[in-house]
């Protein structure tokens, strides 16, 4: 019960401070209206920081907030597929929660803003050219490397990492993932981070808000577990689990 309550926390506070980010560079008359793609980009692989850290102290000493991470620890026998089910559903209830946070802490902006497009993109990724396909294939190689470079970091070939170090690494990663892949469809490499938000723009009486993209969804949330599943596949051939 403690890895849940912390998964849901941990996820909240990703999505507060990932999508807070998006909003605060999107949204009409906002102070930071126009920061611009570093300053996302970095705000998210802070997020995450801040989320490994709250889920870690809440009781998941795991802190994926990520289902496509948490079926890499699934597949390396960490958890089991009831366990692995259970925490997905709860990252993605975090989720939902951490995004409505973020409709109220901007309450006035929405009504606002007219492009009903960019208010999406506060909550869930788009892709930039619209190719389904294309667009799953960028996801897969993103969550790819997020998994086989989280396996990198942490491989008992490297050694260990000073307590507390962790959480900071990988928000680097993240960062770097934004930076150099994100360009394409947003990098979600992960399906909670995307469903979540999504449920929230779909529930939320968000003014004007349009349409959630249900037609694209579907990418975001299987795209980083095949991405994850081909990971586990070469990390595994290459002996670093030994």
């Amino acid at each position: 019960m403690d890895n849940l309550i912390g998964e849901f926390f941990g996820t909240m506070v990703l999505l507060v401070f990932g999508c807070g980010v998006c909003a605060c560079n999107t949204l009409a008359k906002s102070k930071g209206q126009g920061g611009g793609w570093i300053c996302i980009t970095a705000g998210w692989g802070f997020a995450v920081t801040l989320g490994v850290f709250t889920a870690t102290t809440l009781g998941a000493p795991q802190g994926d907030l990520n289902p496509a991470v948490t079926l890499g620890k699934c597949l390396l026998g960490i958890y089991t597929v009831p366990q692995f089910l259970a925490t997905s559903v709860v990252q993605i209830l975090g989720g939902i929660c951490g995004a409505a946070i973020v409709w109220l802490a901007y309450l006035p902006h929405w009504r606002e803003t007219e492009d009903q497009g960019a208010k999406l993109g506060i909550f869930c990724t788009a892709p930039a050219i619209r190719h389904y396909s294309l667009n799953f294939l960028c996801e897969v190689i993103a969550s790819f490397f997020l998994m086989f470079v989280i396996w990198m970091i942490f491989s008992a070939k490297v050694g260990s990492i000073p307590a507390g170090m962790g959480p900071y690494i990988v928000g680097i990663l993240i960062w770097a993932i934004g930076m150099s892949l994100g360009g394409p469809t947003g990098y979600a490499i992960n399906p909670a981070r995307d469903l979540g938000p999504r449920l929230a723009h779909f529930i939320l009486p968000i003014a004007g808000k349009g349409k959630s993209d249900w037609a694209y969804a579907w990418v975001p949330v299987f795209a980083p577990l095949v991405g994850v599943g081909i990971a586990y596949i070469v990390v595994a051939a290459l002996g670093v689990f030994l």
